[in-house]
């Protein structure tokens, strides 16, 4: 039976994939009983979450606005760490809700443990093996799953993860990924906006195949970035496509890609992209190129083959689906990769037609029911 007063469930994210993946189970929560909810951010990103926060019209209640600039792992942590026994003493939630593997998930999480709040993990039981890649986001998930209560699994693979880690089984339950439920959920708002869109698009040349681009993550820093950009300036040069790629703010990804790719007729590096325009992107895009694990459990419901620029990937399932390749950051790997799915029809067909193994859109309602039955 359900307790008659409300339910405090604090979600703590700080990062845009994390606003994304939250939202529709911020939004199914605030339906109603027996949920009270508070949003905190973190601030680990700013322009970007809160555009995506305004978009899917969720507010904050807490913004610890934790990040400065030039920071370290270590200013980051300890800001964040302060910054949440705040918010936690005021509020004392019921349940803490933390998404993934970025450092406000982590902190999030650990906070909620030193004071002794259960936690709830969505996303649980990715893994890459490798604890340097992704860095430090690997050992991040490693480390909430050894102090979350629950654990939200997107996949059986995820949930095998754990219980090979020694997290007891009745506490991980495969739900999906809420990555999908806020597709779905973003493909409803602007389905009557595709004037706007091919307004805001008005610069490429829709009759040509548009490639899109996103990568950020910091194992690439350094040569592998001189890499791929040098591999997409290859591309564009010998080929008729419309490179878009959506630069990331940090330095450290500006820089090399400026130096190498600024100035080509058909390479388009443009400011990061609304949730919304870059959801409508991806519907228009021929394939796409990343480093980003959102992508890759996102393009597959929309029938776009993925090229993963990264050694190692923690979303094997849509590799053992087909629907991603993990091609690593060598600039012939990625030129090879890239022409073949250019040129061959079959190959480009099987990875379109490919069944994405990460959801049905449904996962909020399955954790939120899950967690009503624990009450």
């Amino acid at each position: 039976m359900l307790r008659p007063d409300p339910f405090i469930l604090m979600t703590i994210f700080g990062t845009r994939p994390e606003a994304i993946k939250m939202a529709p189970l911020i939004l199914k929560a605030k339906e109603g009983l027996p949920f009270d909810v508070r949003v905190c951010v973190t601030g680990q990103h700013k322009e970007m979450l809160h555009q995506t926060l305004d978009f899917f019209g969720i507010r904050p209640d807490y913004d610890i606005n934790a990040m400065k600039p030039n920071q370290s792992l270590f200013d980051i942590t300890a800001n964040m760490l302060r910054g949440l026994e705040n918010v936690l003493v005021t509020e004392r939630p019921d349940l803490v809700v933390v998404q993934g593997d970025a450092t406000s998930a982590f902190v999030g999480a650990l906070a909620a443990f030193y004071m002794k709040i259960p936690i709830a993990h969505i996303e649980a039981g990715l893994r890459s093996f490798n604890k340097y890649s992704p860095f430090p986001e690997e050992m991040s998930r490693v480390l909430v799953s050894q102090i979350a209560d629950y654990h939200f699994a997107p996949t059986t693979r995820a949930k095998e993860n754990l219980l090979k880690e020694g997290i007891k089984e009745e506490t991980i339950f495969v739900v999906g990924n809420t990555v999908i439920d806020a597709l779905y959920l973003t493909l409803d708002l602007i389905q009557n906006d595709e004037r706007k869109f091919f307004n805001y698009f008005s610069y490429l040349d829709m009759a040509k195949p548009i490639l899109l681009v996103t990568c950020h993550r910091r194992e690439s820093f350094g040569e592998p970035f001189k890499n791929i950009c040098l591999a997409l300036e290859e591309i564009a040069e010998n080929n008729e496509v419309e490179i878009v790629y959506p630069v990331h703010l940090n330095p450290n990804v500006k820089k090399p890609v400026f130096e190498i790719l600024n100035g080509h007729e058909n390479i388009h590096l443009i400011d990061p992209l609304a949730y919304s325009n870059l959801v409508w992107l991806m519907k228009k895009s021929y394939l796409i190129l990343t480093d980003s694990g959102g992508i890759q459990e996102e393009a597959p419901s929309l029938g776009k083959p993925v090229l993963v620029m990264r050694e190692v990937t923690e979303r094997i399932e849509g590799v053992e689906a087909g629907t991603c390749k993990v091609i690593g950051t060598a600039r012939e790997m990625i030129v090879g990769e890239t022409l073949r799915l250019l040129t061959d029809d079959q190959e480009y067909t099987r990875m379109a037609r490919a069944i994405n193994p990460y959801g049905d859109g449904k996962s909020s309602d399955r954790i939120l029911s899950i967690i009503k039955g624990a009450l």
